[in-house]
């Protein structure tokens, strides 16, 4: 199965593309959407054809994106909403569920607490997908955020076969 995880960000949408194989996760691409175009509507549209064609060259299986933090400035919060809306729209257009996470719960599920700074989400995402060379540090959130929806993904087939057992 190949989950494609988003940070969505107006000016740089980083995504991250893993492959599952049962608890083995490999590398298979990551990188950096960059918002083009002098107004908002020509931005969004530049990262939603971005996106559609990460979508088109890695065809995943599943997406997740980290859930928006309200920050202090209103305006910047609605934007970041925007760009969400863009992350949320191109998965589900191509028919993927779509899994969503707060970042505490990506950096619980990646490092083992859920305040880690950036750095030790960096490292220990290039700690479970060894050899990978990563865009940028919104490259590294979304892998981050990939490894998180395949734990979930996981645990969640896992209850089903035991559901399915005990039920038979």
């Amino acid at each position: 199965m190949r989950v494609l995880g988003i940070d969505p960000g107006l000016r740089n949408m980083g995504w991250g593309v893993i492959e599952v194989a049962g608890s083995r996760l490999s590398h298979i691409a990551n990188g950096i959407c960059h918002s083009k175009g002098a107004d908002l509507g020509e931005r969004l549209l530049s990262l939603h054809m971005q996106l559609t064609d990460v979508i088109h060259a890695w065809a995943p299986n599943a997406a997740a994106v980290e859930q928006t933090f309200v920050n202090k400035d209103g305006v910047g919060t609605l934007k970041l909403g925007q760009a969400r809306g863009i992350a949320m729209l191109v998965p589900a257009q191509a028919g993927l569920v779509i899994g969503e996470y707060a970042p505490n719960a990506v950096k619980k599920a990646v490092v083992g607490v859920g305040h880690a700074e950036k750095h030790q989400v960096e490292h220990m995402v290039k700690l479970q997908l060894p050899g990978v060379k990563i865009a940028g540090a919104d490259a590294a959130d979304a892998l981050a955020i990939a490894i998180c929806h395949s734990h979930h993904l996981q645990s969640a087939g896992t209850l089903a076969k035991a559901l399915a057992r005990a039920g038979a």
